[in-house]
């Protein structure tokens, strides 16, 4: 739990709930109520068994947190260099939970958090021997698929199936989406991409492990090979996605046998897979001994989805307005996007990475006038920023002016994250107030990828250290004094929406799932929230799918993020 002081009721320390580098920035924050009067005190930093002092301090100026009316002061403990196991201590006697300093204090949490994608796996069993006690039977083979009316072709008539098994869940639920596939796929590639050697000696004990592929990728094929087979062989268009009509009970994945179909095909659904597969047959190649042909398939997979987009280019996937048409009605996520700029931009910027087509430029360039922004499902402009950055010094096509353009438009980005922080945990996250929606968690996980890839472009620590900075705030420095990662800190969700959690007999949820965060728009109407504060409106319940809900998507940036952190060390 995070420390409340006896002393002064109500007063508690926000912090890392894991623990620090060894070198890193070391920030906790003594937050007072806002009814409460500011106390004096002194904070502290000693052994785990209270008998010496590291350093202490007193807090100094309380900055007011604008949501809560909460005021807050920063203890910054820097200074200390000397790993262990510590708390942090008020006067009074209260003091934190034990938390460490170390070389490497998120070597479990960055295996765990990757490893989450294998506790998602549909199609397969999760044997005890990797599972541990959340080991479960397999659920939805996914080999008898229905052609939804929807998504009927004269080669594929409504009423009969396909087989696409495999990939993984989205969310708490059991359905599989193309469009978020899009970017998990492309944030887990990315972190591939820009550490390939790193990877080499992270194992995350899956079946795959050992066979002379990555885990990364292995996990990362295992998600592959489904969306490959919601591709129409006959005309490259991509279903949008694989789905039972309504969103399932909360039960194990093997107890639901609703049926399973594929919807339209849409043309989000066929860029976004478009770009997953240019950028994995370029990640690919390396391993075409071990994996004869894939690399190939991904790229021809790509190549056929772009020219069905090409015929197809604005085919919007509206829910409502398909179930005006069609029967059975779909009510499952829908992942409707109207705006398919930033989806060409990127697909395009794959593609031409992967092949150096010049056919692809003209979509390419048209980045120059798409400033980026912050990741998310619906706007993947910023991953072709990534990926150009990546591999500018390989891909000199384009002239030195446009790099400089997007650099610069980049870095405005990050700038605008920088120097508009929360004063008041001394966060990234929270400096805007549509910082807090559904996902917030990963808002801060895709402003920690876009901060590091500023400090690449730069070698500016200060975008290193903000980044740093929102992994805290993730992992418990924060206004609601959780760590948002199922099993890891001394406060954290135990009741998130995701049916496995749920429904098994373990009372422990399954661990390093990263959770939605603090949600004002309260879309589920569960009746616990504490609070309507924007950075404080998270209640660890089951039903509030709108805050405590668990997405692939939203742990991809956290793998991200904490990898590029130990990768690149202090």
């Amino acid at each position: 739990m995070p420390f409340r002081s006896p002393d002064t009721p109500g007063v508690w320390i926000s912090m890392n709930q894991i623990g620090y580098a060894v070198q890193a920035k070391k920030i906790a924050v003594v937050v007072v109520p806002a009814s409460h009067t500011m106390p004096d005190m002194q904070a502290y930093l000693v052994d785990e068994q209270r008998h010496d002092t590291l350093w202490q301090g007193v807090p100094p100026v309380y900055e007011e947190d604008g949501y809560t009316g909460n005021h807050c002061a920063i203890l910054d403990f820097s200074t200390c260099h000397q790993e262990g196991r510590y708390r942090l201590c008020l006067s009074g006697n209260g003091c934190s939970a034990p938390f460490v300093i170390a070389d490497d204090p998120y070597a479990a949490l960055g295996e765990a958090v990757l490893k989450a994608y294998y506790f998602l796996r549909c199609s397969e069993p999760l044997l005890p021997a990797y599972a541990g006690k959340w080991a479960r039977a397999a659920g939805h083979p996914d080999t008898v698929v229905y052609i939804h009316p929807s998504a009927a072709s004269p080669w594929r008539p409504m009423g009969t199936h396909i087989s696409a098994p495999g990939g993984w869940y989205d969310a708490g639920d059991y359905n599989k989406y193309i469009v978020n596939s899009g970017i998990t796929m492309a944030t887990l590639m990315d972190a591939y991409e820009d550490m390939p050697q790193y990877w080499d000696t992270l194992v995350t004990h899956i079946p795959e492990s050992g066979n002379g592929i990555p885990d990364i990728l292995n996990e990362i094929i295992w998600n592959l090979r489904w969306m490959l087979a919601m591709q129409d062989p006959y005309d490259g268009g991509v279903y949008h996605k694989l789905t039972s009509a309504a969103f399932d009970g909360f039960e194990m994945p093997s107890e639901d046998h609703s049926l399973r179909f594929v919807v339209q095909k849409s043309t989000a659904a066929t860029l976004d897979f478009a770009g997953v597969m240019a950028q994995a047959s370029r990640i690919l190649r390396t391993y075409h001994q071990l994996l004869p042909g894939l690399s190939d398939s991904c790229l021809h997979a790509a190549e056929k989805a772009w020219q069905w987009a090409l015929q197809h280019p604005h085919l919007v996937y509206d829910q409502q307005k398909m179930n005006q048409q069609f029967h059975p009605a779909i009510t499952t996520g829908a992942y409707g996007d109207d705006d398919l700029q930033d989806e060409w931009c990127w697909a395009a910027t794959e593609l031409w990475l992967t092949t150096g087509d010049g056919r692809y430029l003209h979509h390419v360039e048209a980045l120059a006038s798409l400033p980026p922004t912050v990741p998310t499902w619906s706007d993947v402009r910023t991953l072709a920023y990534f990926s150009l950055f990546r591999l500018q010094r390989h891909h000199m096509a384009l002239p030195e002016d446009f790099y400089r353009r997007l650099q610069k438009q980049f870095l405005q980005l990050a700038d605008t994250l920088l120097h508009h922080p929360f004063a008041a945990f001394a966060t990234v996250m929270g400096g805007r107030a549509h910082d807090f929606v559904w996902g917030s968690n990963a808002v801060a996980a895709n402003q920690g990828m876009v901060l590091l890839y500023a400090w690449r472009l730069t070698h500016n620590p200060a975008y290193r250290q903000a980044a740093a900075g929102n992994l805290d705030y993730l992992l418990g420095r924060n206004a609601t004094g959780y760590c948002f990662v199922t099993g890891f800190g001394t406060r954290s969700p135990m009741h998130p929406h995701h049916r496995p959690s749920i429904a098994d007999d373990v009372p422990e949820p399954v661990p390093g799932l990263l959770v939605g965060g603090p949600n004002p728009g309260m879309q589920d109407h569960c009746e616990h929230y504490p609070t309507h504060a924007p950075d404080a409106a998270y209640v660890d319940e089951s039903c509030a799918y709108a805050c405590n809900e668990i997405a692939i998507n939203w742990n991809a940036p956290l793998v991200y993020l904490v990898h590029a952190l130990r990768a690149s060390s202090w």
